[in-house]
């Protein structure tokens, strides 16, 4: 028999606006239309098949019936069939991340992690188990989708890590292995080259998930030092765009003239030829002290020969060259408040033992400044242990120092104590960077809370090319800026543990939740953090929630979760790349044509036009 039945049930207040029905048989749902009945919130279910007992479903799940071709493994989202066990009467959580960096893919992990654990623990119908006893849990199964705004995912692993760490880049296979490691109750998808905000909505998007996770970090800007020169002179970048550049990030290539030009007073027109190995007479002030700056002299250091074997675009290798002759890496406070890490300063250390050609300078004068009574206390107990171990080297390292490792042809100097107060032009040149003008500091206050006061002493560093890198500072997402769910002046989304403050159904984790601090490790308990809010929020939601008015658009001929975002970019032509396609590009950027020697990685498409191409196939 191949009859159709309309039937008409209330919604459920646990499930809002997403409860609609299911049947215990076998039965492929047709249509869904609004009640007509103003007196009760209800939903009209058509069904190709007979009457049989019926049970609450979430919306999104009831949608991917509607189309007889599915993205999921799993008969289930589309068919419905009896079973003993209840679990399969119940919604698949859907869940939208914004960001598919570091903390967009440890939440996707921790959070599907939970949510199985939840579902393996639920007791079934045959457990008979008093309800008092019974973990409620609305959900089956559940589905990621990972959004991304450029067609590559693994955001500052991709391009941000120093290519020279290849050891930290691994992370991306364990990243890569959450899209292979599917089954039937969990699926993650990938959607590169969509921009929320822009391409859709966040509004919108909250609307097609259950849940949302902002993941997009801090890279759309950066802490200025709010001095003289800093926004008018030529020369001077924001590390974050050096750090994109020599990364091969899509949207920074034009940073490459400026580095060309301020290298090598030439532009990228410029016909002269140079030896792929010399080394730039330049000067660079690299102006903060965290890893980060340590990072960019490294790089500026090693040049072409020391940066060869890496996934550097031979682009940037054909500016770098040789390196540079001097880098300074200039901080208010002393050695002890230093951001960076004993990794990060280690190599500086051995940049000439490990064939760089490049000395290592730190002044010693400069060290017992920074050694106040405060400043000891800092290095005492078990916190200050990696503080003592830096102290050390480069104490050990001043010892080293000779004023004859001037005449080398590469240094890297940490000056310490040093605040820059105004950049000025050249002489020759009234519109680019000529010098920083530093006023020596001291430090003044107690253990962990001492300022870097003013002493009126001055000293000028020349400088060709100054990198600020002094922090990243999260930006709001378009459409955000009118909210109150942003800080402003910390760069954050407001948030307790992760959950986004006036937001139903809105979470946060990495950078954009934290502010710019830690290494990516740091986001793994981060995002168990905001999995653990979330598990709360849909345990409420199941037990408390209230119900709502009906949506004013046509539910009848609308999708939720991953077909009604695909839906969605298609009918708005946003051409978004899956996980399948960006493949290829990888793929493509390992193609032995492209490579440098049988040791380059890579060699990454520096355009987003080359990247929709190679996807393509």
């Amino acid at each position: 028999m191949n009859m159709s039945f309309v039937r008409q049930i209330p919604q459920l207040p646990s499930m809002t606006r997403r409860g609609v029905l299911m049947a215990q048989g076998s039965y492929i749902l047709k249509s869904i239309q609004p009640a007509v009945s103003k007196d009760v919130i209800s939903r009209t279910i058509v069904f190709g098949t007979s009457i049989c007992d019926t049970q609450y479903l979430n919306n999104s799940t009831l949608s991917k019936c509607s189309r007889k071709k599915n993205n999921y493994k799993s008969d289930a989202a589309r068919r419905f069939s009896s079973s003993a066990d209840v679990r399969e009467n119940f919604p698949r959580l859907s869940v939208a991340v914004v960001g598919a960096g570091p903390s967009g893919f440890y939440a996707t992990k921790y959070l599907t992690s939970s949510v199985l654990k939840r579902i393996k623990n639920v007791p079934t119908s045959g457990d008979n188990l008093p309800e008092a006893t019974a973990s409620k849990f609305g959900w089956s199964g559940i589905d990621v989708d990972i959004i991304e705004r450029l067609p590559t995912p693994y955001g500052l692993v991709r391009y941000g890590v120093a290519p020279d760490h290849p050891e930290v880049k691994n992370v991306e296979n364990d990243f890569a292995a959450l899209f292979e490691n599917q089954n039937d109750a969990s699926s993650v998808s990938y959607y590169g080259n969509v921009s929320v905000g822009k391409d859709i909505s966040l509004s919108k998007l909250q609307s097609l998930y259950d849940v949302v996770i902002l993941a997009y970090g801090c890279q759309a800007a950066c802490k200025r030092l709010g001095i003289p020169g800093e926004d008018s002179l030529e020369g001077v970048l924001r590390a974050r765009e050096f750090v994109a550049w020599y990364n091969g990030h899509p949207e920074y290539g034009h940073i490459g003239s400026i580095v060309q030009k301020c290298l090598w007073n030439t532009s990228g027109d410029d016909e002269r030829e140079l030896d792929s190995s010399a080394i730039s007479p330049a000067r660079v002030v690299v102006i903060g002290q965290g890893n980060v700056a340590l990072d960019c002299a490294r790089i500026l250091a090693k040049g072409k020969p020391g940066l060869i074997d890496t996934d550097t675009p031979s682009q940037v290798l054909d500016i770098l060259k040789g390196g540079v002759s001097h880098v300074s890496v200039v901080g208010r406070r002393g050695h002890i408040q230093g951001a960076f890490t004993i990794k990060e300063l280690r190599e500086l250390t051995k940049l000439k033992d490990e064939g760089n050609n490049a000395t290592f300078i730190v002044r010693r004068e400069e060290l017992e400044r920074g050694m106040t009574d405060s400043s000891k206390e800092e290095l005492k107990g078990a916190a200050g242990r990696p503080k003592t171990r830096i102290d050390k080297l480069l104490q050990d390292s001043s010892k080293l120092y000779h004023s004859s490792d001037e005449d080398s042809k590469k240094q890297v100097e940490l000056r310490f104590l040093m605040s820059p107060v105004s950049l000025v032009p050249k002489d020759s040149n009234s519109d680019r960077v000529g010098n920083v003008i530093c006023e020596r500091t001291k430090l003044e206050g107690e253990a962990f809370n001492q300022k870097a006061v003013g002493t009126g002493e001055t000293e000028s560093f020349p400088a060709d090319l100054v990198l600020v890198s002094i922090g990243y500072k999260g930006m709001p997402l378009e459409g955000m800026e009118e909210s109150q769910m942003f800080d402003q002046s910390k760069g954050v989304v407001v948030n307790e543990h992760g959950k986004v403050f006036g937001a139903d159904n809105l979470f946060v984790t990495g950078w954009i939740k934290r502010g710019p601090t830690g290494i990516i490790g740091t986001n793994i308990m981060d995002s168990k953090d905001t999995a653990n809010s979330i598990m709360s929020f849909l345990d409420l939601k199941n037990n408390n929630a209230q119900p709502q008015s009906s949506s004013s658009e046509d539910e009848s001929e609308s999708l939720f979760g991953r077909n009604g975002l695909e839906e969605f970019l298609k009918s708005n032509n946003v051409e978004f790349v899956n996980w399948e396609q960006y493949l290829r590009i990888e793929s493509s950027e390992k193609e032995p044509s492209r490579l440098r020697s049988g040791d380059h990685p890579r060699e990454k498409f520096l355009s987003v036009e080359d990247m929709l191409i190679a996807a393509k196939g």
